[in-house]
């Protein structure tokens, strides 16, 4: 691929939770909405049983290498709490709607 087209292309780095059991997964991927509709399609082995899923968050990179060590980071356990602090007021806001009865 030339190197002009390289340098102008994102690599995405998305976390989804999925509606069924709440759970989030974490990936990377050049093609963000490409690849949610592949999981949303049942397409990714890993999960393909927890349909159907909601895109929570997203960043992006400039380089293939910093999206999968990005990727790498939010899967451990520092990079979760990263998450959950990231993502508070998404927490906050999903409890009280499930609270008030939606």
């Amino acid at each position: 691929m030339p190197s002009n087209t390289t340098s102008s292309m994102f690599f995405w780095v998305y976390v989804l939770e999925s509606l069924k059991d709440k759970d989030c997964y974490v990936g990377y991927t050049a093609n963000l909405k490409k690849r949610i509709e592949e999981h949303n399609k049942g397409l990714s082995f890993s999960t393909k049983f927890r349909l159907p899923f909601k895109l929570i968050y997203f960043e992006g990179c400039l380089n293939q290498e910093d999206a999968k060590r990005r990727e790498h980071y939010l899967k451990t356990t520092q990079g979760r709490r990263f998450l959950g602090l990231r993502l508070l007021e998404y927490r906050r806001h999903k409890k009280a709607a499930l609270g008030s009865g939606s």
